[in-house]
């Protein structure tokens, strides 16, 4: 009877490392994501033609090309294109540029849906109050719009935790790539249970972030 704990000890001990591998892709996606999302926002919404046109432009390819296929390229294209050797480290610097320029596409549209939604009224009071532009976005709009676009960050950044294993197509050893190969040298389905169980709790944890932050913010409402 104990053969199955102990054994699922040893997978979860071997998974370890590239449990830390997901966190640390998550992290990074996450910190430089959400700021660059407000750049392309700034590009999407800019009254100058060509800066609006080259982001839209931008934010649909990323949009409409899978973020696999996107991996590959920020890859292979330093090499194919420029003919520049890569290391073997850059394997985790292209998942990280691969995955921050999608998702800041994203988060971009997300933003872009999210100060739509504000009522043209509440501009002209904050003009008529004798706001600058600046402190009527960063005071007055932002603070709104982070509370009507949570949700919808909210499934992005779970998808982003699920997203992590198509690290795998460039060689990345994260969790489901370890996984993958546990489940391959041990013929056993438990590698795969248990970065199931990885991946369901940090979702998990997340969506718990997200709700508390939520609330936190429900004076808004």
């Amino acid at each position: 009877m104990g053969i199955f704990p102990n054994e699922m000890e040893a997978i979860v001990r071997q998974l370890s490392g590239g449990l830390l591998v997901s966190v640390e892709i998550f992290i990074l996606t996450l910190i430089l994501s959400l700021p660059l999302g407000l750049v392309f926002l700034f590009g999407r919404m800019s009254k100058k033609a060509v800066i609006r046109t080259v982001t839209k432009i931008y934010i649909s390819v990323m949009r409409g090309t899978p973020l696999m296929l996107q991996l590959m390229v920020v890859y292979f294209a330093p090499y194919y294109i420029f003919r520049i050797s890569l290391t073997n480290s850059y394997r985790f610097y292209a998942v990280i540029i691969g995955f921050v320029l999608n998702y800041a596409a994203y988060f971009a549209e997300i933003y872009r849906g999210g100060i739509e939604s504000i009522d043209i009224g509440q501009y002209e009071a904050a003009n008529v109050l004798g706001f600058s532009k600046y402190q009527t976005f960063f005071r007055i709009i932002l603070p709104q719009v982070i509370k009507r676009i949570m949700p919808s960050v909210t499934n992005e950044v779970i998808t982003l935790v699920k997203d992590t294993s198509l690290a795998m197509v460039i060689s990345v050893s994260e969790m489901f790539t370890s996984a993958k190969a546990l489940a391959s040298a041990q013929v056993s389905v438990l590698p795969f249970i248990a970065a199931g169980v990885f991946y369901y709790i940090m979702n998990y944890l997340v969506a718990l972030a997200m709700e508390l932050c939520e609330k936190r913010m429900s004076y808004y409402r």
